[in-house]
């Protein structure tokens, strides 16, 4: 295979699981779903007598629980991935139409953690500064 159609190929299979994700995602947090789980619950916790209490009874709700928590982690990811990324796209925008805003914030979230430190640094030094600006000048007088 070329890379190119490897390319295409994984663009069409993320592009299908985002879907998928971000449809689910939707309707697995929505009033209905969370009143269909509680109902599964009452369901299963009515079954207990039935079954005595046994091992096997409740081997079924936490099997059942923990595959559903399994892959609703994945789904959950992935829609706060392409959310995030949204934003910041959104973000790089806005700061990319203003000619006031530094264009070196653009993309900062891949910075290290190290660059990022430095700069709330850089960014706390304004605040301190602001600050201190805003006590030096008379109540009732405007900059």
């Amino acid at each position: 295979m070329n890379q190119q159609a490897i390319e295409a190929n994984y663009r069409t299979v993320n592009g299908h699981f985002g879907r998928f994700a971000a449809m689910a995602s939707g309707w697995l947090g929505s009033t209905w779903a969370f009143v269909g789980a509680g109902a599964v619950v009452i369901l299963w916790a009515a079954t207990g007598p039935i079954f005595h209490f046994s091992d096997h009874w409740a081997m079924v709700i936490s099997t059942a629980t923990s595959i559903a928590t399994f892959l609703m982690v994945f789904l959950i990811q992935n829609t706060q991935n392409r959310d995030a990324r949204a934003t910041h796209l959104k973000l790089n925008e806005l700061i990319r139409a203003m000619d006031s805003a530094r264009n070196q914030m653009i993309d900062i979230e891949r910075l290290s953690d190290l660059e990022l430190d430095e700069m709330q640094v850089t960014y706390e030094k304004i605040k301190t500064n602001w600050t201190a600006r805003q006590t030096r000048i008379p109540r009732g007088s405007q900059e």
